[in-house]
Formats: structure tokens, sequence, C-alpha cells
């Protein structure tokens, strides 16, 4: 692996949010100038492929990524600032297998997002 794309990976690794190709590549700037944006597209494919990190697309028109997590979770995307909370729910869970189960299937993926506006937002 080259240098640069060490530094790709460690960005990532410590980006708390879901970082896009151009934020991905500020950031991998500050770290090292010569890093080129044809080099963050490249490697954000490349660790796609090989299962490093997930691609997302939250209805932005732009695809936002982030390493493939140790544990599951789904997200909850508020629609007026971007903002993408990850959380996880035990009745969720439990309540897409029992849906899969009743229709004669058994669960083995899935990936849940929530589009939603804040509660003040109703107020006005």
């Amino acid at each position: 692996m080259t240098e640069q794309r060490r530094v790709i990976a460690r960005v990532l690794a410590e980006s708390c949010d879901h970082p896009d190709v151009e934020e991905l590549y500020r950031r991998c700037v500050a770290v090292d100038d010569k890093i080129s944006i044809s080099t963050v597209y490249r490697t954000v494919k490349l660790f796609e492929d090989a299962g490093i990190i997930e691609r997302h697309d939250f209805r932005e028109g732009r695809a936002r990524y982030e390493q493939v997590p140790d544990s599951h979770h789904d997200h909850l995307i508020n629609l007026r600032d971007g903002k993408v909370i990850e959380f996880t729910s035990e009745e969720i869970e439990r309540l897409q297998s029992e849906i899969a189960r009743k229709l004669g299937f058994r669960l083995v993926d899935h990936r849940l997002e929530l589009y939603c506006v804040p509660l003040d937002d109703d107020k006005t």
C-alpha cells in the first residue's frame, strides 16, 4: 500500500461522519498536500471493491463513505442539514426478521435509512 493510500485509509478511519470524496480529499490534503483528487477517487473505489468501506447514497446526489462497521447499525438522515446519525434498535432488528419469516424468507442482510426532519419543523 502506498503512503498516500495509508493517509486516505487513516483519514477514513478517523472520520466520525460519512464524508463524500471531496470532503475526504480536503481532509487528506491537510495531511499530505501531494495527494490528488484522482488518487482519492481511485483509492475509494479500490477500498469499496475490497470491502473495506461502504458506499451510501443519502439522497444528496453524492456518495458518502464509511469504514465497514464492526457491528450492524442503521442510519437516520436529517434532511435539513444532511447530518447522519447511526443507531441500533433490537426492536427494529427483531421486527425485520419477523416480517421476512412471515413472508417465507430468512433475513440475511438489510440496510435501513430513515429520512427525517427535526420536530421543530412541525411548529412553523
